[in-house]
């Protein structure tokens, strides 16, 4: 009787097992495949010189996430695990949550729209503090599948609010909010050129609304004089580089 009772109770299990197994696979389908985010980001880097983003021209990190946050590809243009920033595989993942967390079916909002209204007397002052990275997520798994389809952020909610440019939200060709994307390792400006041109690629760029003029492209901070304007609205300072000349031909 009791080991009847025990093999009903491991039979359920499995079941139960089973249903939220497909529950989570039903809820983190991704918008962008592994191989497709690889090949875009590398034709969209361009790492080996020149000034395709108008910043370092460094290696780069990319991953894309579900509309609930989960991690869903993670990619790199680098052979070596070191061949970009390391640091960057996190960010570029804390990006595409901040992108995802912040956009709306009907309003875009990049990471780099968010730069200055966090600054101390900003709107948004502590939002880049509101939801910290989960650091057993970060740096959990073996090293080696970093960047891979193995990697361990992989079907996983990392979290983190990332404001400096990189992240953007994905729209599918109907307008629908379908999951966002974030890249690290050049300069922040040169990321989010890097972001928006690989959104653009992929044909997920149809944003139905934002800040900068009905979209989400980067709002550069200007300088006045001897003095820049005041850190307001939903600009990005520049990064030295020639990263707005290029956004602008993007």
């Amino acid at each position: 009787m009791i080991k009847k009772q025990f093999n009903f109770k491991l039979g359920l299990l499995a079941i139960l097992s089973t249903a939220a197994t497909a529950s989570v696979n039903a809820s983190t389908s991704c918008p962008v495949s592994f191989e497709d985010l690889t090949k875009v980001l590398k034709t969209s880097v361009k790492a080996s010189g020149g000034s395709a983003n108008g910043g370092l021209d460094f290696h780069m990190w990319a991953t894309v996430v579900t509309t609930d946050g989960t991690v869903c590809s993670v990619t790199k243009t680098g052979d070596g695990l070191n061949d970009q920033w390391l640091g960057s595989r996190v960010i570029s993942a804390q990006k595409a949550n901040t992108a995802i967390s912040f956009s709306t079916p009907k309003f875009a909002l990049s990471t780099a729209n968010l730069y200055s209204a966090v600054q101390p007397g900003g709107s948004l002052f502590g939002l880049q503090l509101s939801n910290p990275v989960d650091t057993s997520v970060a740096y959990a798994g073996n090293s080696k599948n970093y960047g891979t389809k193995k990697d361990p952020l992989v079907g996983k909610k990392l979290g983190g609010v990332n404001v400096f440019g990189g992240g953007v939200a994905l729209y599918n060709a109907k307008g629908e909010l379908v999951g966002a994307l974030g890249v690290s390792g050049d300069t922040s400006c040169a990321d989010h050129n890097i972001a928006w041109r690989v959104r653009k690629v992929l044909a997920l760029d149809k944003v139905p609304a934002g800040v900068n003029n009905g979209n989400d492209n980067i709002i550069y901070l200007k300088d006045s004089g001897k003095e820049k304007e005041a850190p307001n609205g939903f600009k990005h300072p520049t990064c030295g580089g020639t990263e707005e000349a290029v956004n602008q031909k993007i």
